[in-house]
């Protein structure tokens, strides 16, 4: 019934990612997605953040409406429209105050456009009531996947840290499939009465209260937990992922996430890699916003250098004449073996490429997801957010990674590690290098990943479990807008 409405109505969904490269960048694919299965997509985005949809609005898969960001109103500079331009903690706290003034702009656009349906960032708690005045569903997308979705509700709602002695103490936490062991320092722990807390303890009401989850994951992944999160917590969540498989050109992967034009340097990396051994390089890159202090950032120098393995290393940092946080020498003597990108690089591509052994990652999900569809093994440095959890999937449950050793959430994502107690040392960098390139586990820890990409791309394709759940997500949201009420 519902296809046979769609054929004389179509479904129109609004998108409003968070301003962040790492949540737009899959929310993008989620609308393409959903464009391939007959919606209408429109994303909601701001000028300054137009470019990262352009390639998919060009090709008529999304259309695109621009909000005003209010970043002078939230006491920001007039540029600052991505979380990935935040280098202060001052400047964060003005830019989830910007993302709330938002709303009466978003809601005037709703009032103008009509869709049927509202997918959210998570971040943007206001808009399950804006969707319910105009009497439409709001799914909500997370950016992460049911294991830490699961994790992090344990946490909130068990408090099972709070009675502990020390920031070290180990605890289990409960009400999972599995026992999983964490320790205070991982989490970020806030008083009951601070705003961040009062915030987080409103979207797990709100979450409630939303039609449903949109997850970036596959079944096969994480079973046990899609289960759990379905049926011991009640939430409405269908998994579709992983997204990332949308984009099939060359030329696709090469742009995603990126907003320059020019493709020279994007395959300057490719080329490097060319002339590599298969799984001989390991890549290194820590996403969008985390942004380690110098004295971290020569620590994994000197760890990559000892490690004697060839490297991509992406860096968030502009070039100087005298880079101060290299070791000395260090460029000279990696000429032609260590490769090192400032910013941006075509992170799915690299991964792809046969030359890539391993993956040295801050274990955001969209990382995490995009190494598994690779089928690359991980050597886990979590650093803030759902990341401790996610490291705990890798390692622990499913063992396609090692741990680095990170043990500390971090309170800002600049000058991550400046302090001496939360830093890396070299040391433990070249051991978890060597032990994930080198020996028969490095050899059991392919396999086992390996077998993971091959079942996330059997789930996107037609017949496989995201395959299957985007198209009955797509029937219920056209029998609601079509031939139903919103519940």
């Amino acid at each position: 019934m519902a296809m046979e409405t769609k054929s004389c109505q179509q479904l129109h969904i609004f998108f409003l990612p968070f301003m962040a490269r790492g949540h737009s960048i899959p929310l993008t694919d989620i609308a393409k997605l959903f464009s391939s299965h007959g919606a209408r997509c429109t994303i909601v985005t701001t000028p300054l953040n137009a470019p990262l949809f352009s390639k998919a609005t060009q090709r008529g898969e999304i259309e695109l409406v621009l909000i005003k960001f209010p970043s002078a109103e939230a006491g920001l500079p007039q540029d600052c429209e991505s979380a990935d331009l935040i280098t202060t903690q001052d400047m964060l706290g003005k830019f989830v105050k910007a993302t709330f003034l938002i709303e009466p702009h978003f809601e005037k656009i709703l009032d103008e456009h009509r869709p049927h349906c509202l997918v959210a960032d998570a971040f943007f708690t206001w808009a399950t009531d804006v969707a319910a005045k105009f009497r439409i569903p709001r799914l909500y997308f997370h950016g992460t996947g049911f294991f830490a979705l699961c994790a992090s509700l344990s946490v909130m709602m068990y408090q099972p840290h709070s009675n502990l002695s020390s920031d070290s103490e180990s605890f289990v936490i409960p009400n999972l499939p599995d026992e999983i062991k964490m320790t205070r320092s991982q989490l970020p722990v806030f008083p009951d009465e601070s705003e961040f807390m009062k915030m987080l303890k409103a979207s797990i009401e709100i979450e409630e209260r939303s039609y449903g989850v949109i997850v970036n994951s596959f079944y096969e992944l994480e079973p046990a937990y899609a289960n759990h999160y379905r049926k011991v917590f009640g939430r409405k969540a269908w998994h579709i992922g992983p997204v990332s498989f949308c984009n099939k050109a060359i030329e696709d992967k090469a742009e995603r996430g990126s907003i320059k034009s020019s493709t020279a340097e994007k395959h300057e990396c490719l080329k490097w890699l060319d002339s590599k051994k298969p799984r001989s390089v390991v890549y290194v890159s820590f996403g969008s916003m985390v942004r380690f202090a110098d004295s971290q950032l020569l620590e994994i120098a000197t760890g990559l250098e000892a490690s004697g393995q060839d490297f991509i290393w992406v860096v968030k940092k502009e070039k100087k004449e005298v880079e101060e946080w290299l070791p000395e020498g260090f460029e000279k003597r990696m000429d032609g073996k260590g490769l090192i990108i400032r910013d941006w690089a075509p992170q799915v591509l690299i991964l792809e490429h046969e030359a890539i052994g391993a993956f040295v990652t801050h274990c955001g999900w969209n990382s995490i997801l995009e190494a598994v569809s690779a089928g690359v093994p991980m050597i886990t440095w979590p650093v803030f957010g759902e990341q401790f959890y996610n490291e705990k999937l890798v390692t622990e449950i499913h063992r396609i990674g090692v741990p680095v050793g990170s043990e500390k959430w971090a309170f800002s994502f600049v000058d991550v590690n400046a302090e001496t107690e939360g830093r890396v040392r070299r040391e433990a960098i070249e051991e978890a290098v060597t032990r994930i390139m080198v020996g028969d586990e490095a050899v059991e820890t392919r396999s086992r990943v390996k077998e993971l990409g091959e079942n996330a791309r059997r789930a996107v394709e037609e017949g496989g479990s995201s395959f299957l759940d985007l198209s009955a997500l797509v029937g219920e949201l056209n029998d609601l807008a079509f031939g139903g009420l919103v519940e």
